[in-house]
């Protein structure tokens, strides 16, 4: 049924790319005697370890405050813990003033992105894209500026100064990425701060996933430097480190005038972030330490499986591999979106095709896929490849 009126930027947004592939589910039929392997989101499936779920549950029946609206940027501890870890993980200097909790990442990106640019303005976007991040910009009439990616799947800070315009307002970036697992080297990420500052544009970088990087230290060196908040924006999720996505907590790391104007869209959105995830956010800081260090672990030997299994079947390629995801070009003459709908029915894997994280017509989207791998172990992983092996065996 057609809808009038409509906004026409809204019309033109794409259809959420894994409520879509959950429809795919709805109209397929899985193979007999297969229960369904699914990669296709970057989520835990577990809950908080208990001690958080019984800390949680105290702020619940004991803390009346969290139940009430709280500052819109964010509970003060939290913003000041935060801001106390960051300047030890990155051996630099972030102030609480310079940290703003949000509902969620994807909240503090687009809060980011009201303050950054408007219709007729532009926003870089290295390919393959986080899709969270293109369907926002097309709600909000900003162009996306695609960066095609490199050898590893990363961006060339040369190729990035070629799209910038006038209308260019900032870049994005997203390590270790989502979809492409790629982590970006300290030297170029320190190459395209350079280049955002020389254009006295915006560098957005999302790090949703840093408490995954395969590297010991800092992933980069931005808050050693005292002026980092004139051009950087820095975003951040408790999501997957302590397993809260449904209690929807991020973060923003950003110069105090850049947060006043934040805070404009957060009052006028959600007024502030759910209050129990703060506090549960709070209680991960001072105490999963050592919890989250065992996670990441898991996580590396997770990616180390997936690297192997990429290599043991023929004719795949591994593009990308980090954090909570593989980023594979597939050997099949078929489309991707396609071949994602036949896995289903013929495998009983449900991952999502590289034409969600490309333009429209874009050829290696059409050979890739995102595979989330995080939420298996390494025997499930090892079925999913048994699945791969035995759907490519069938279709020689």
């Amino acid at each position: 049924m057609a809808l009038s009126p409509l906004n026409p930027a809204m019309a033109a947004t794409f259809a959420p790319p894994v409520m879509e592939a959950r429809r795919w589910l709805q109209e397929a039929r899985l193979p007999e005697g297969l229960d369904l392997i699914n990669v296709s989101q970057a989520a835990p499936v577990a809950p908080p370890p208990e001690g958080l779920r019984a800390a949680l549950a105290e702020t619940i029946l004991s803390n009346p405050s969290a139940h009430l609206y709280g500052p819109v940027l964010g509970l003060p501890e939290l913003r000041a813990e935060l801001a106390a870890r960051m300047s030890r993980h990155y051996d630099g200097a972030v102030a609480e003033d310079q940290i703003a909790i949000t509902a969620g990442c994807n909240q503090a990106f687009a809060a980011v992105m009201a303050t950054l640019a408007g219709p007729g303005d532009g926003v870089i976007l290295p390919v393959p894209w986080y899709f969270n991040h293109r369907m926002w910009l097309d709600m909000a009439g900003v162009a996306t500026q695609p960066l095609p990616c490199g050898p590893g799947l990363l961006p060339d800070p040369e190729a990035a100064a070629a799209l910038i315009t006038p209308a260019t307002r900032a870049i994005v970036l997203v390590s270790p990425n989502n979809p492409g697992g790629a982590e970006y080297p300290p030297d170029l990420l320190a190459a395209f701060l350079e280049l955002a500052r020389r254009h006295g544009i915006a560098l957005v970088l999302d790090e949703t996933y840093r408490d995954f990087h395969s590297a010991e230290g800092p992933p980069h060196g931005f808050f050693a430097d005292p002026d980092w908040d004139d051009t950087l924006i820095h975003l951040y999720s408790f999501s997957k480190a302590f397993r809260l996505t449904g209690h929807r907590v991020g973060a923003i790391a950003a110069a105090p005038a850049r947060l006043a104007e934040i805070e404009k869209f957060l009052d006028t959105v959600a007024i502030c972030a759910p209050q129990t995830g703060q506090h549960a956010a709070l209680w991960g800081l001072r105490n999963l330490g050592e919890w989250l260090a065992g996670e990441r672990a898991e996580i590396l030997s997770r990616r180390a499986a997936m690297a192997q299994g990429i290599a043991q079947l023929g004719g795949w390629r591994l593009l990308g591999c980090g954090a909570y995801f593989a980023y594979a070009e597939h050997p099949f003459p078929r489309r991707s979106d396609d071949l994602a709908r036949d896995l289903i029915a013929r495998a009983g894997v449900l991952l999502l095709p590289g034409t969600m994280f490309m333009p429209e017509g874009d050829a290696l989207g059409a050979r890739s896929l995102r595979i989330a791998f995080a939420n298996l172990d390494r025997p499930g992983i090892g079925a999913l490849f048994a699945r791969l092996g035995a759907y490519e065996m069938a279709q020689s």
